[in-house]
């Protein structure tokens, strides 16, 4: 990792509940939130966004938040992203042929017609060498109302910010997902899902 990390007793004590929930959460906390730490406001404005996100109301589907954010990870080539994600789509009862499938889902028929339009729009959101045109957007708006098109973006968005900030410092994975994963310094073995639960 290309910053260090300091013992939870050492940051402010209004972000060391987060540190807590996690532990509870995941059964360790978590590198990202402890970088974040490293500049407190900015890790409120991070956890308040990524609660609002991650509320129950949400008008996405969680499994389909899930699949967004591995494959985001994947493009980013976040490995503690594509790591934490997968465990947590998998716990959102997507199995592992389909999670396996996910980097190449344009040739799989385990994604639906809903989950295809969700995936190209978010690979054209997140590549810098594409973008989200007419037929995409058609495309999404046969399956998403102009409610769920925001907060899919703001997702795509979101993932794309958390992942970046992480593969720039070399945030490692901390195994909590066996999947085979792409991309340099992929780890090895691991847990399948997090020790505790959402």
């Amino acid at each position: 990792m290309r910053v260090t990390t300091k013992p939870v007793s050492e940051y402010p004590w209004y972000i060391r509940p987060f540190f807590w929930k996690q532990k509870r959460k995941y059964g360790q906390v978590l590198e990202p939130g402890l970088v974040w730490g490293r500049s407190p406001k900015l890790f409120m404005g991070v956890a308040f966004l990524y609660g609002m996100i991650e509320r129950a109301r949400n008008p996405l589907e969680p499994a389909l938040r899930s699949l967004v954010t591995v494959r985001v990870s994947q493009i980013n080539h976040c490995r503690f992203c594509v790591d934490v994600n997968s465990a947590t789509l998998m716990k959102r009862g997507i199995g592992e042929e389909k999670v396996g499938a996910l980097e190449d889902w344009r040739n799989s028929n385990l994604f639906d017609e809903t989950e295809r339009a969700a995936l190209a729009y978010t690979e054209a959101v997140t590549r810098s060498d594409q973008e989200p045109d007419d037929a995409i957007h058609a495309e999404l708006r046969r399956h998403f109302d102009e409610d769920a098109v925001v907060e899919l973006t703001g997702l795509i968005a979101f993932q794309n910010m958390s992942s970046k900030f992480n593969a720039a410092l070399d945030v490692p994975p901390q195994g909590f997902c066996r999947l085979p994963q792409t991309g340099p310094q992929a780890p090895q073995g691991g847990r399948h899902a997090p020790q505790a639960g959402e």
